[in-house]
């Protein structure tokens, strides 16, 4: 069996830059992965009739086990660009939110990218990997690196961020908290283009990307993600509180399309500060909101 960890992410940074005539849109994000997320264990010689070769279990009922899955479809595709012929039941423990922007759907897909590799006699590069990966979905590519990362184009080119900058996030405590509803990442990239004014120019976007990682500015200086504007106009809620955290003297922000969010805390915060935010979250969106601590990886 080959057991993969399977890790949330945050958008440090997210520059939504313009729709391209495919109907994706173009992007500069920081992406930072998380210690928290799922796994995903690969069982070999499990899988149901010959025509469903890869099976999938879950132990969250509200996560679909069919072909809309994407740790089936990575599993396809995987098989069909290595040959690999064998039958795999995978079984996902899932903690990270549904509809939260943490993407826990790509992350799981590449965990099994991941796992297949592991069993497979014939090893796919890293290289044709990458490739399966960015097929999958815009936010896959990133899974493959351990490390924060800056994506470009729709999210398939990703690129390490230097030493320095990678200092100052790793090892960052993270507050991470979800309303009970998710918000759908289509909706929100149809949201914003229907707006039309809430895109940063590509030059603008690097620019102030290029300010921060070339100085030794604090991660609380790289927060920026012009999908709040399309979010926050039909779920108010999200800044309502944002602002209230922000009173506690921590930087939040919402992470990718939503509906999660997050707040930076302080190295040596003081020892009731995440009790503090979390009653004030409940406060706020109510005793269904879910709310966790970690660290950026």
């Amino acid at each position: 069996m080959a057991t993969e960890f399977s890790p949330a992410k945050i958008n440090l940074f997210l520059a939504v830059t313009g729709r391209r005539a495919d109907g994706f849109h173009d992007l500069v994000s920081v992406v930072a992965p998380l210690d928290f997320g799922d796994e995903l264990a690969a069982e070999p010689g499990g899988g149901g009739p010959a025509a469903d070769r890869f099976t999938l279990e879950c132990d969250d009922p509200a996560v679909p086990v069919d072909g809309a899955n994407l740790v089936l479809k990575a599993a396809a595709a995987f098989a069909r660009a290595s040959g690999f012929a064998g039958r795999v039941h995978f079984r996902l423990r899932k903690r990270i939110p549904v509809g939260a922007g943490l993407g826990g759907g790509s992350s799981n897909a590449v965990a099994a990218l991941r796992a297949l590799n592991t069993l497979a006699e014939r090893k796919l590069p890293d290289d044709a990997l990458a490739e399966l990966a960015a097929a999958l979905g815009s936010d896959c590519a990133l899974f493959l690196r351990r490390a924060p990362v800056v994506m470009r184009g729709r999210g398939e080119r990703v690129d390490l961020l230097p030493e320095g900058a990678v200092r100052r996030l790793r090892g960052r405590r993270v507050l991470l908290f979800k309303p009970s509803f998710g918000i759908p990442t289509p909706w929100a990239y149809g949201r914003m283009a229907a707006r039309g004014g809430d895109y940063v120019p590509a030059a603008e976007a690097e620019a102030r990307l290029a300010g921060w990682t070339n100085a030794s500015r604090p991660a609380e200086e790289l927060l920026f993600n012009n999908l709040e504007p399309a979010a926050f106009s039909k779920f108010p809620a999200l800044p309502l509180l944002l602002a209230r955290l922000r009173g506690f003297g921590v930087a939040a922000a919402m992470s990718g399309s939503g509906s999660a969010c997050f707040a930076l805390l302080p190295a040596e915060a003081a020892p009731d500060l995440v009790s503090d935010l979390t009653r004030d979250i409940r406060e706020c969106w109510g005793p269904a909101a879910w709310v966790g601590e970690t660290r950026i990886a």
